[in-house]
Order: C-alpha cells, then structure tokens, then sequence
C-alpha cells in the first residue's frame, strides 16, 4: 500500500483507554472485645451520679430531723425502727404479718391481671378508633371524659358491683390504666403511612391480617407509650385502692402503718413502692424496645 493510499483512508476515532475495575477493600467488621475498664465507666457514670445525690438528700434529711421533737423519724431512726422490714422483705410469720416484699408481689398479681386485661382491651378499642372516622367520632370524647375521673373516684362503684376487694381493686386499675393504652394506640393507627395500606390492598389482606401483620407493628411506638403510662397509673391506683380495701397489699401496709403511727415503715414502705414502680416503667420500655427493632 502506497503513502497516498495511506494518507487517504480516514483516521479512526480514537480507542478508548481500558477501563481497570478497581478492588475496593471493605473493613473488617470491628470485634466487639470485653473492655472492663470501659463497662466500669458506664457503670460509674450511671451509677455514682444518683449515689452522690442520695447520700446528699439523706445527710440533709438527718440533719433537719435528728433534733428532739422533729415531726418526720431521721434515717437514723428509720433504720432503728424498721430494720427487720429492710434486712428481712420476704419473712413470713402469719397471714398478715409478712415481709414487704411478699406484700409487693401481691399487689403485683392484681396489678398483672387489671393491667392486662386493659392492655388487650385497650389496643383493640384503640386500633377500632383509630381505623373508622365514626367510632373516633363517637368514642374518643366518651373516653376523653372517662379517664379524667380519678381512681379511687370508680371504688365505690367496683365494691357495689363486684362486693369483693379484691376484684374491685383489679377493677380499678383496668378503668384507670386502659385510657392512655386506647389514645396512644388510636393516634398510633391514624399515623400508619398510606403505603402500607396500599400494600395490604395488594397482598389483600383480611382484617385479622391487617391488624397483626400490619397495624401493630407499624403503631407499637405509640401502643407502647401507652403501655408504660398505663403500668404507672396501674400501680398508683392498686396502692390507692388497698388502703381502703384492705388486704395483705402494700397499700393496705401503709394504711395499718398510720393507723399504728409507724412512720418508719411508712417511708420504707414507700421506698419499695417507688423501686418497684421504677422497674416496671423500665421493664415495659425494654419490652418495647425489643418489639419495635424486630420490626
């Protein structure tokens, strides 16, 4: 081929440059190591802060109180008074001299029952309301009026109805723990997105469907709010209501503890009361966060 019949063929685009696929190299999953020192730090930051302010607030307490004629017993006396209720909550001497924390656990029971029942009644009543326009419409004020009554306003009613004390007081706390279970689990459904729904349509569904597969995981946020506002109106009510049912209950506890003029037994009572409603806010709320990340 000669240079002219070179020169007249016509040049070709340009070949472009090889692509090189590049190797990206993903880290290592970091290894979760047991580090004493850090879980120490955890601890000590949870821990040591509350500590601090108890010996504070009991250092002060002792002080206002130790004096002759103080009208509350100083942590001094309540240890004198009622150290067998502190060292001893599970002793058992006869059916109405036990240990606080046996009382605690049978304000417990009612307390699993009435709560419960308002658990299941609540989310379903509130999945109805939350679902039609018409029972929102006619329900939610009759229950917005419902749960201002206070507890111990509905004892009365319960005893003429049930004339036993101890399903009263069951009854007490269902009426008074099942209406932030029925509101927040109601706003809960309003709030499920639209494509969810979509999605039901298209897998069609059925009601039951809907409701297990669908409704409740996508409101257990909201049911489990609830749920923990109602487990410490639950316990608020079932001591209110055993100091007048009376009983074997923590409440009734502190109402013979007043009559008695015990004052120490009364704030150890109280103590437990307070220790015990903390962890059932707490164990709701681990429940709930186990729920809602599997979902």
């Amino acid at each position: 081929m000669t240079a002219t019949a070179l020169k007249a063929q016509p040049v070709s685009e340009a070949t472009p440059a090889t692509n090189t696929a590049t190797v990206v190299v993903m880290p290592r999953a970091a290894r979760r190591t047991f580090q004493p020192q850090a879980m120490l730090a955890a601890a000590a930051r949870n821990i040591v802060p509350p500590f601090v302010v108890v010996l504070i607030i009991l250092g002060v307490w002792q002080l206002a109180c130790s004096h002759p004629g103080a009208s509350l017993p100083a942590p001094s006396q309540i240890w004198t008074d009622s150290a067998d209720l502190i060292t001893s909550p599970f002793f058992n001497n006869g059916p109405q001299d036990i240990g606080l924390a046996w009382r605690v656990l049978i304000s417990l029971e009612r307390v699993a029952i009435g709560f419960g029942l308002a658990a299941i009644v609540g989310v379903i009543l509130g999945a109805v309301v939350g679902q039609s326009v018409w029972a929102m419409r006619g329900l939610d004020p009759i229950f917005q009026v419902l749960r201002t009554v206070p507890p111990l306003a509905w004892l009365p009613l319960s005893l003429a109805a049930f004339r036993d004390s101890s399903p009263s007081a069951i009854f007490v706390i269902f009426i008074t723990s099942i209406w932030p279970v029925i509101i927040n689990t109601a706003v809960g459904v309003r709030n499920i997105p639209d494509d969810y729904r979509n999605i039901a349509r298209v897998l069609r569904l059925n009601q039951l469907e809907f409701f297990f597969r669908i409704m409740i995981p996508a409101a257990a946020p909201y049911i489990f709010t609830g749920l923990r506002i109602g487990v410490g109106l639950s316990w608020l009510a079932i001591v209110a209501a055993e100091m007048l049912t009376g009983g074997v209950g923590i409440g009734f506890f502190i109402w013979d503890a007043w009559n008695s003029s015990r004052l120490s037994d009364i704030i150890v009572a109280l103590v437990y009361i307070g220790v015990t409603g903390f962890i059932l806010d707490k164990l709701v709320a681990f429940v709930g966060t186990i729920v809602t990340r599997s979902n």
